[in-house]
């Protein structure tokens, strides 16, 4: 795949309007196993801020994609277990700084979870 198509480039540039295509070329199985479990979801997640942090992005930068995927999803995937279906809806009610906090706060969720 090409670096234009990545959300992140070599040189660490994010660019948050590529989230959407880059989410939508993932394996539909993969996608379905991620989301299926919010355990699961929680630890992708924190395995992809990991990878983010080793580049040098800061919260900031990675709560910006937080937010575009969320967006995303919440527009395109239906709830797949309780923890979703409250995130969806917090989501749907929440203003844009609202998201943007709760994305902060996702981020650190799955800090969290690195940690253990």
């Amino acid at each position: 795949m090409s670096e234009y198509n990545h959300v992140v480039d070599k040189d660490g540039d994010v660019d948050p309007s590529k989230v959407e295509s880059a989410i939508s070329r993932m394996n539909s199985g993969e996608r379905e196993r991620i989301l299926s479990n919010f355990d699961d979801f929680k630890g992708y997640l924190s395995k992809r801020i990991k990878l983010a942090e080793s580049i040098g992005l800061g919260e900031e930068q990675i709560a910006v994609i937080a937010q575009k995927v969320a967006d995303y999803l919440s527009s395109h995937e239906d709830a797949r277990n309780s923890e979703e279906k409250l995130l969806q809806e917090l989501w749907r009610v929440g203003t844009e700084e609202e998201r943007h906090k709760l994305a902060h706060m996702l981020v650190r969720l799955a800090q969290q979870g690195q940690r253990h």
